[in-house]
């Protein structure tokens, strides 16, 4: 059967690609096609469209992407509305997907499966944004706290559990590395004013770091090939040496004592992995105030990482903005890895949180199961 994944970012094409690789246990002869980038290229997709550059963080940097994508979203539901897959799949990225499956099922009677991994607003408990969710798709939420939002409003919606709670292994606790080395991850995010406020606060907070810590070693996570050269580009710029680059974040990680984590859901890899981690987020001083209106509605404005929003507690300090200036980040990363078990003790009860290890098969089968549905 014919699936189409709609993503828009790395951390969407992450599961979209896991997704699939699932779905072909129970359908070895699934064609995939979608939106995606290199990782879904690599995993045999055939790309519709490549996504790259299309996340944006605030309202004022999606401004200028906005006729494109729309032009985009329309051929995409005229593609999807003549080639008819057996079933569309919707990642993330609500903002175009949720267009997406309105223009296909109101303008074009779009009558076929669509299925919808990680709806919009997990966390804001909007009423209006999940009645459209489950009267557009079917809506699969990968947390239990969605499922029973969705649920008190007699809403459909399933719940699995996240689909990389199986995908990584919690190493065993490692031993507090020497005073004056060691190996840090740092995982700058994929998006592009990502890399630009992220990669020069990464390696000023390195530089600290060697000062106490001389044979620190460093490891960037590039999302991709974009990634890798805006990174070599600032390395060579800094005249940091002893940092290496590597592809993803479980290549990063691989070696890593701890790592600085760009929120997103390369936090929730890190702990997942058993990797003790330190959260940063910076962005455009313009849309700070828009960015912290939108924190004061997450959970009484305490956290916005994953593994401290399925705690409820933090667990993964957050430096954000202002706060994670080079000195504060050298100085949390410091106290981390001087004692790493408090944290590392906490990690079973994040993956227990998310759900069964089989979420990923279950979701696949499920996938599976309403393609099957549109076939007929």
């Amino acid at each position: 059967m014919r699936y189409f994944f709609s993503t828009g970012e790395a951390s969407a094409e992450l599961n979209a690609v896991l997704l699939a690789r699932a779905i072909t246990r129970y359908d070895p002869q699934a064609q995939f096609e979608g939106i995606g980038a290199e990782r879904m290229r690599s995993a045999g997709f055939s790309l519709w469209r490549d996504h790259t550059g299309w996340a944006s963080m605030g309202p004022l940097a999606a401004i200028p992407r906005i006729p494109r994508l729309l032009a985009t979203m329309w051929r995409t539901a005229l593609h999807l509305s003549a080639q008819k897959p057996e079933l569309i799949v919707l990642v993330d990225f609500g903002a175009f997907n949720m267009r997406l499956a309105k223009t296909l099922r109101t303008r074009l009677q779009y009558a076929e499966p669509i299925m919808y991994l990680f709806p919009p607003a997990t966390w804001l408990d909007k009423e209006g944004v999940a009645r459209a969710v489950g009267a557009l798709t079917v809506p699969v939420t990968a947390f239990a706290h969605q499922y029973d939002f969705y649920k008190s409003h007699q809403l459909p919606i399933m719940f699995f559990g996240h689909p990389l709670a199986g995908q990584y292994a919690l190493r065993p606790p490692r031993a507090v590395p020497l005073r004056d080395g060691g190996t840090i991850a740092l995982l700058p995010g994929s998006r592009a004013g990502e890399l630009k406020y992220h990669v020069p606060a990464l390696l000023a907070a390195l530089k600290i770091l060697r000062v106490a810590r001389p044979h620190l070693r460093a490891v960037f996570g590039a999302a991709g090939a974009p990634s890798e050269r805006i990174i070599a580009r600032a390395l060579k710029r800094a005249r940091v040496e002893n940092v290496t680059i590597a592809h993803g974040v479980a290549a990063a990680i691989e070696d890593a004592d701890a790592a600085f984590v760009a929120s997103g859901t390369a936090v929730l890899e890190t702990i997942l992995a058993g990797v003790p981690s330190v959260a940063l987020y910076i962005v455009n001083p313009m849309v700070v105030g828009y960015g912290r209106r939108m924190q004061k509605k997450i959970f009484q404005a305490r956290y916005i990482t994953l593994p401290n929003l399925v705690l409820g507690r933090e667990l993964v300090p957050e430096l954000l903005q202002d706060d994670a200036s080079p000195e504060a980040l050298a100085a949390t990363m410091e106290a981390l890895l001087l004692d790493p078990s408090q944290q590392y003790q906490q990690f079973a009860e994040v993956r227990e949180r998310l759900g069964p290890s089989n979420a990923l098969d279950d979701c696949a089968k499920f996938a599976v199961a309403l393609a099957k549905a549109g076939a007929r």
